[in-house]
């Protein structure tokens, strides 16, 4: 496992990186908040914590650990429930995968308390999931990160569909977004907002899609979206209304979230997408592709609003981690090791700096405002 922490005045920015463990540090804050990837609206900010441990180990600092099936996606908290999602049975190990046909995907709940296994909703993966590969092998078969409105939870799995289920973990329905598959397999998470789950399902049916929560019924489908991997994310306007915001190759669209409507678009990055869009008031901030751009661009246009919307763009940014907006910075780790930051009033890069690491760094980076300091 790796560790990093960057300290900014009373913040602390830190990620952790590992597989097959899910470790609990020992400190407490704001977590009943944290119900979608990277929290409220996709900002990856922790409110005020009593006690953040800045050094840590396997052995130190670490309130409880418990072993869980082979899995990327992050964990959410719900109440007392810590829920992530993971796979078993195929593909956990490259030079001996094993049987196709015995690959398993599982929502699994855990105590907050003590990490004690509260229950495990185990499904079958769809005849569409990808034989293991190399690149498949970065992250397996369970990436998305699982979402929920407090009284139900929704994961995702690719090609093998989303899946609805109570906070006992019975299963309420499970509903197909298509079954293409490409390169790294699925990445993008679910959010919900009202009476409906969204999600990119850009691999799987080139479209956004939108569910209702009680039937898993697509209640509307926006086609044309294409070599996306990115989370949606919701945005107030100045008007003060919400709008559903995404990004995918060559474009960013608003949508009106109830219908599904394109209320305007912006040229965008002319490359694949990886990273969330960080929202902050009603300036959307995008990132991503092999040359690495990022965008800003003002929410609440009609049409296209290319010119009159967006506020800066530069060639420098994520390729595959989400970036995170402190007091007016955008920072974030690029995946070979290079921690960078952007002035988010004009995208001057303010500093970029590279560290060791063993391999690839796809962790996105998250902000904890600590109140005292526990070593």
């Amino acid at each position: 496992m790796n560790r990093q922490v960057y300290r900014l005045r009373r913040w602390h920015i830190c990620w952790l990186i590992g597989f097959g463990v899910f470790s609990v540090w020992a400190g407490r804050g704001q977590a009943e908040g944290w119900q979608r990837f990277r929290g409220p609206n996709g900002t990856g900010i922790v409110g005020d914590t009593d006690a953040l441990p800045l050094t840590w180990s396997n052995d130190n600092g670490i309130c409880w650990k418990t072993k869980v099936p082979r899995g990327a996606s992050s964990p959410i908290i719900v109440g007392d429930l810590v829920v992530l999602t993971g796979y078993s049975g195929y593909g956990e190990k490259l030079d001996d995968p094993g049987d196709r046909d015995a690959l398993r995907l599982h929502v699994i709940a855990l105590s907050r308390q003590d990490g004690a296994l509260r229950w495990q909703l185990t499904i079958e993966p769809s005849a569409a999931e990808q034989e293991a590969t190399p690149r498949i092998a970065d992250h397996g078969y369970a990436s998305p990160t699982p979402c929920s409105d407090g009284e139900q939870i929704y994961a995702a799995f690719g090609p093998s569909g989303v899946v609805c289920c109570d906070l006992a973990g019975n299963e309420r329905w499970r509903t197909s977004i298509g079954t293409g598959v490409a390169g790294f397999g699925a990445a993008a998470s679910p959010i919900e907002h009202g009476p409906l789950v969204y999600i990119n399902a850009a691999i799987e049916s080139k479209s956004l899609v939108a569910l209702d929560k009680v039937t898993g019924a697509v209640v509307w489908r926006n086609e044309d979206v294409t070599r996306a991997w990115t989370t949606p994310v919701l945005v107030e306007t100045a008007a003060k209304s919400t709008e559903l915001v995404m990004h995918h190759k060559d474009t960013i669209r608003g949508y009106e979230p109830v219908t599904g409507e394109v209320l305007w678009s912006c040229q965008g990055i002319p490359d694949y997408v990886v990273p969330g869009i960080v929202a902050v008031d009603d300036i959307l901030y995008c990132s991503g592709g092999r040359q690495n751009r990022t965008i800003a661009v003002r929410a609440g246009g009609r049409g296209d609003v290319t010119e009159s919307h967006k506020l800066w763009e530069v060639t420098v940014g994520a390729n595959v981690t989400t970036p995170l907006f402190l007091d007016g910075h955008l920072y974030w780790s690029h995946d070979k090791g290079l921690a960078q930051c952007l002035a988010a009033v004009d995208g001057e890069t303010l500093f970029r700096e590279r560290y060791e690491v063993r391999d690839r760094v796809y962790a996105s980076l998250v902000a904890v405002r600590c109140l005292r300091r526990t070593n």
